[in-house]
């Protein structure tokens, strides 16, 4: 042994992202699978478990049938809960989620800090503190005015639970309403005992530094962020804007353009290779329903073979139609 080498930090293992897919298979044959972090369910037709790893998403799937999202790791996974709050850790990976009623709270600020506030507490004794992507799920996003807005008022309640937990860089993450009813928010989240590389969009002002009429309080989250060893990238909810406005209003096929663009612009950014391929799903949120056959078209002539879940929920800006998120894997 090398003198004094016994005081040196041993080097981190290198980490494999967490392999996300959309399968057409029993809930149950997912979950018995070694290595199963997560299973995310779609819609009234969600199966029911039990199980901590499994959240069903109140979110309804455009195609039928909705297929389960998977997300798999390179290991044996624990599972547990703490209350409202489930989780699942392996590999160094940690999926936690929690479901609040707003009822319970007061409203979605409330509802909100709260959710913020167990999930960070919760994180901040794991060794999987490092949060790479979240994902928020509330009900009637954009029912109220001006700053009585319900995603504003969610904004101000996350910011508050965060606290400074994030005051190195925000996670990226999707904000989405669902239409299961108002009193309903779900959050759940990607972590790992190692850091992430956050990225932004030059075609995009960062989010957290939108002027004030998006609110008293920016949304708080990435545009993208580089998972540890650096060859995927979890891409936060895109949309048709650019610097900070929004673009191309009432027009679903300008938005989509304009959203596959800064989809682009954020691959280069990150230093990966243009477009998307059979490995590489992607999510879409669409606000009209009868206006799913037209994105499926769109982003199958644009993005052929690319794996694409579409769901019925509204963005968080009225005048946007169309939001999409997902991974590109190297």
């Amino acid at each position: 042994m090398v003198p004094g080498s016994e005081s040196l930090p041993s080097a981190a293992p290198e980490r494999r992202a967490p392999r996300i897919s959309y399968r057409h298979e029993a809930l149950a044959a997912v979950l018995a699978e070694t290595g199963t972090l997560a299973a995310l369910g779609f819609g009234t037709g969600a199966p029911l478990h039990d199980d901590p790893r499994y959240l069903a998403v109140p979110l309804e799937g455009m195609e039928a049938p909705t297929p389960l999202e998977v997300w798999q790791v390179d290991g044996e996974v624990e599972s547990g809960r703490e209350g409202p709050l489930r989780w699942s850790a392996g590999a160094g990976w940690l999926f936690a989620a929690i479901e609040l009623d707003e009822g319970e709270y007061g409203g979605p600020r409330d509802a909100a800090e709260t959710a913020y506030r167990r999930l960070r507490e919760f994180i901040a004794h794991r060794p999987e503190h490092h949060v790479q992507r979240i994902w928020n799920y509330l009900g009637a996003i954009n029912q109220g005015e001006d700053d009585a807005e319900r995603y504003k008022l969610f904004c101000e309640g996350r910011a508050a639970g965060m606290g400074a937990f994030f005051r190195e860089g925000f996670p990226a993450a999707t904000a989405i309403g669902h239409h299961a009813g108002e009193q309903r928010l779900q959050v759940y989240l990607l972590a790992c005992d190692q850091p992430g590389r956050r990225v932004e969009n030059p075609r995009q002002v960062s989010a957290w530094r939108y002027p004030r009429q998006y609110g008293r309080t920016p949304p708080s989250f990435a545009r993208a962020m580089s998972l540890p060893g650096q060859d995927v990238l979890a891409i936060s909810g895109t949309a048709a804007v650019v610097g900070h406005s929004s673009a191309h209003e009432d027009d679903l096929d300008a938005q989509l353009a304009e959203t596959l663009a800064n989809l682009e612009t954020l691959l280069a950014h990150a230093g990966m290779p243009s477009g998307f391929d059979t490995h590489s799903p992607l999510k879409g949120y669409v606000r009209h329903p009868a206006d799913a056959p037209r994105v499926l078209d769109f982003l199958a002539a644009r993005l052929p073979g690319v794996p694409v879940l579409l769901l019925h929920g509204d963005v968080c800006r009225r005048e946007l139609l169309v939001e999409i998120d997902g991974w590109r894997y190297a």
